[in-house]
Formats: C-alpha cells, structure tokens, sequence
C-alpha cells in the first residue's frame, strides 16, 4: 500500500475547511490543512449562522464559544419612503432544536472559533503555503505539490483524500469538474466605515445619528443597503449592491477599494440619516451563481465555495459550506480508518471481508453518498439565493418596480407579521435547512419487515431514514434529558426503545454509541449518523441490517 503522508488534505481554511478538519479529526482521521493566506484575519463576508448550522457544530464542541460572540437576538431598522418599521428577530417558534434563534456573528470569529479548537486537537494550520500541482495517484490517493512563500522547495503531499475548500477559483475544482451557472449585472461593495450625524455640516437643520445596536436595512428601488453595527476595522459594517462596472474583477476575492464619495452616494441614495466620516476598509466583490458539475472524483472533493457559490441573499454562503463539511467530514474518516484496519493483502478488489474495504473505496457508497446528497441540497440552495436576489436587488424593471410599490405597501404590517412567530418561523426553518432530508442516499436503510404502513397525516411526522433527528426531552437511564444532548459528541448513535434488545457489545466503539429511551415503548431502534440524520430504521434490534450498515459506512463490527 502506500505510504501516505496524511488521510485527509483540506485546501482552505475559511469556515468550510476548518469545519472539515474537526469533523475529520474527531472521527478518527490524520488531517493536515494548508491556506495560501499568510495571515488569519480577512474582512467577514457571512455574518450569519442558522439555527440548523448550530446544530451541525454542537458536537465538535464550538458552540458555546460561538454564542458568546454573536448576538442570538438581533433587531433589525427596516427605512422605507414614509417610515422606519423595527423588527426584532427573538424567541421564534422552533420546536425542536436548543436554537431557535439565528446567530449575527462574524465569519472572522467562526474562523477563530474553529481555529483555536484544531489547535486544542493537535492540529494548527500551515499558511502561506499554496497548491500549485496535483494528481490521482493510480493506486488511489493524491499527490499535491505545496508551495510556501519563504523560498523552501516544493513538497510532495500524498494523501488518500484531497478535499478542495479553496474557494470559487478552487484549484481542486479544476481539476473535479466544471462550474455551471453564471454572473449577475450587479456586485456588492463591502466596507468597515465610521459614520457621522447626517449633514452635521450645512446639509440638515439638526444633525441625525443612527441607531446603533442594531442593524438598518434599505430595499430601494436601485438594491440592498445593510448597516451593521459589527464592524471588524471600524464600528460599522456596510453592504450594499450596485451595477457591476465595466473593469470587472476576477470572481472570488475582493476587488479594489470604493472611494468614500461612492459609498456615501450609496447611503444617501438609500435615504440613511448618516454621514460617513472614515473608511477603514472597503471592497467590491463581483456575483456570481455557480455549482461544480461534480462534488467529487477519485480521491478529491470540493466543498463550499470551490462547490457553489451564490448572492448574499438568505444568508446560505457560510452556511451552505459548515453543512457540506459536516456531511463530508466523518465520511472520509470512517473510509480512511477501514482502509488502515486492513493488512496489504486485503486491499483488492471485491473484498468483503468485515473492516469497511469497500468503504474506503472512490465509487463506494459511503463516499459516492456525499455527492449525491449534497449537490442536490446545495442546487436547492442556488435556486432559492437566486429568487431572493432577484426580488430583493436585481436591476430588472419588474424587480424594480415590485421594490417602489410593494415595499412600501408591505411595510406597515411588517412589524404585526414578526410578531406571528410561527408565521416567521416558517421562513426561518426553510432558510436553516431544517426540512432538508436524504431519503434517496444509500446510506438511508428502512427495514419494513412486521412495519405497518401509515398513511395520511401522520405519515409526515414519522421520523424515517435520511430525515433530521429533532431536538426532543427523553428519558434516559433515569433522567430527563434533551436528546440532541445525547448526540453531542462524535460517532454514530443507536436509539432504542423501551423493549428493544441491547446492542451487542462487537457492534459497540469509541466511535458508536447505544442509548435506551425509557419513555419510548416499543422494541424498534434507530441509527442516527454523525451528522444528525437517521440512517437506519427498523422496528426490532436487527442485528444483520445493524451490522450491514456498519460495514457500509467503515465500522468495524467484529
């Protein structure tokens, strides 16, 4: 076999490349992770984190750091023509989950966050070092060549997986496949300014401050306009859209910096009380809508933003990549692990033998199931960005004419719709991905044996394979417990009922763990994979399926 240097070799180390790494290492791979950055820091793009994305990092532990620097109650200045309408986005109605609340936090702090804890598992990032050359090697694995910045020679990396987090001018992806889609007229400017009173000077009778604690939102005729009070090199945060110009840049990385006439252009054209007295940073960032043709091949995979990349509509960019990498991380661990549980000899085609062989395998279902989960969820996601784009900024005259007349109209009975919090927790749910399911992966067994069908309503509220797993109180060896508290640590995890059978020890690892719920009758188990989706269903303690879906996944059952 060969000698690999490492399992896994992420490109990348925004929050989808850091997310993978402890992903990966906390389900037993060897991980090395190289950014072509020198430097941690970089302006934040996302500034939000979905209440389903919380639920993916709860089990590596970041959680908490993450909702003590965000704001998990952020209220929000809609400035119409007439009026300014306030809305604050608290206490929604999610059954279900332990957050019910998005997070307005920077993606410089999730970078952190995650950061500092690969450092607590051993593992640091290499900067300034850049993949410049890559291949398939033959014998399965890949061969990057690394180059850093401080003149050392060129390294030669093999590695079993190489996994591309390298952003949507990913190297990898060149390599993977395609990228379909295409660019939008528009483009975002992004800047850290500090604000003054509005015509503190001879524009306005008495000088106007705005609010700060919260954040102002402008839907104009001509785009978005956002003021965030979560600035990262000056107080305020700013966004905005306008026409792309005709000296376009490159997709994927900021563009030159925006004069401070053109950005206070932009807030006084969105009508905003404030005056912009210092521009610590700025950029203008080119849109575009895209999805790899493929997510993997061979030996290499690509994740967020190498993967697609879309508007900043919804708020799905960050998030859409900690959900791939959350799926994507423990599937090449286990692959990983089965292969090195194997001696030279076993590791032939057609081998079947207990230990996962076939799991590690490119073209196995466990690394086949990436792609075939992920890419649809994520074209969802590209389709739903591009409707919220249109209506909210682009430059088509019905876009434009819906904005003049519709949100003025609407902006009365904005304050009593947030107040309907199931009303806007419908909105929040299908934005977090909390009704995403994979009923059609291969890792989704059902065992209907002595199962009697149910039809009708109910039928929708049975937790079935491929669906997420609620947040629920159970009863557990005595005591009350939420079970996503259960599940908040790495590894698989076995449900059982009441009457069921107990899992065998050989089914039992580090990495799989058993739990009997005593206030839930019946003799049925569930297996919850490490990513909180049900993989296997079935109504007795079935050892065979049990041990089959094991296997199928790369776990050792002896």
């Amino acid at each position: 076999m060969t000698d690999f240097d490492t399992d896994l070799l992420i490109v990348g180390a925004g929050t989808t490349g850091l997310t993978l790494a402890l992903q990966a290492v906390d389900h037993g791979a060897r991980v090395r992770v190289v950014e072509r950055r020198p430097e941690a820091f970089r302006p934040s793009r996302a500034m939000v984190m979905h209440p389903r994305t919380l639920e993916l990092l709860r089990p590596l532990g970041v959680t908490d750091a993450l909702l003590a620097l965000g704001d998990s109650a952020p209220s929000v200045r809609l400035h119409l023509p007439s009026r300014v309408v306030s809305v604050s986005i608290e206490k929604l109605d999610l059954p279900g989950t332990a957050f019910p609340h998005p997070l307005l936090v920077r993606q410089s702090d999730v970078e952190a966050v995650l950061a500092a804890a690969l450092a607590e598992r051993g593992v640091l990032v290499q900067r300034g070092a850049e993949v410049v050359r890559l291949a398939r090697l033959g014998q399965g694995g890949a061969r990057a060549v690394l180059r850093t910045a401080d003149d050392e020679p060129d390294e030669d990396v093999l590695c079993r997986y190489l996994a591309g987090c390298d952003g949507p001018a990913s190297l990898v992806r060149r390599s993977v496949g395609g990228f379909l889609g295409g660019d939008y007229d528009q483009e975002v400017v992004l800047a850290d300014v500090e604000l003054g009173p509005a015509g503190a000077g001879s524009r306005a009778v008495a000088p106007v401050m705005l609010e700060t604690g919260v954040a102002h939102v402008v839907v104009g005729r001509q785009g978005l306009v956002f003021l965030f009070n979560i600035g990262e090199r000056a107080t305020w945060r700013m966004l905005a859209t306008r026409r792309a110009g005709d000296d376009r840049q490159p997709f994927g990385q900021p563009g030159p910096p925006v004069p401070q006439e053109q950005l206070q252009r932009l807030v006084d054209e969105a009508g905003l009380p404030a005056q912009i007295i210092e521009v610590a940073w700025s950029a203008q960032v080119r849109l575009q809508h895209r999805i790899a043709s493929r997510f993997s091949r061979g030996p290499l995979f690509v994740a967020g933003d190498a993967a697609h990349v879309h508007s900043p509509a919804g708020a799905q960019g960050m998030n859409a990549g900690i959900h791939d990498a959350v799926n994507l991380g423990w599937k090449l661990a286990f692959a990983a692990a089965a292969v090195r549980r194997l001696p030279e000899t076993a590791d032939t085609p057609g081998d079947t033998r207990p230990g996962g062989s076939l799991a590690a395998r490119p073209g196995s279902a466990l690394l086949d199931s990436y792609a075939l989960e992920r890419r649809p969820a994520d074209r969802a996601v590209l389709r739903l960005t591009h409707t919220i784009y249109w209506a909210e900024a682009s430059l088509h005259p019905l876009a434009q004419l819906g904005r003049a007349v519709l949100v003025p109209v609407a902006g009365p009975v904005l304050p009593w719709l947030a107040r309907q919090r199931r009303l806007t927790a419908v909105g929040i749910r299908t934005l977090s991905q909390f009704r995403l399911r994979y009923p059609h992966s291969p890792l989704s067994m059902d065992v209907r044996a002595s199962l009697t069908p149910v039809r009708g309503g109910l039928a929708r509220r049975v937790l079935r394979p491929g669906s997420r797993v609620p947040d629920t109180l159970v009863r557990c060896e005595g005591r009350r417990v939420r079970l996503h508290a259960l599940l908040a640590r790495p590894g698989v995890h076995i449900l059982l009922q009441a009457n069921a059978r107990p899992v065998p020890d050989r089914m039992l690892s580090p990495l799989v763990h058993s739990y009997r719920l005593d206030d839930r009758p019946g003799t049925g188990m569930l297996v919850v994979r490490p990513d909180g989706y049900v993989g296997l269903r079935a109504p007795v303690l079935d050892e065979p399926h049990l041990a089959a879906w094991l296997r199928l996944v790369g776990l050792p059952v002896r």
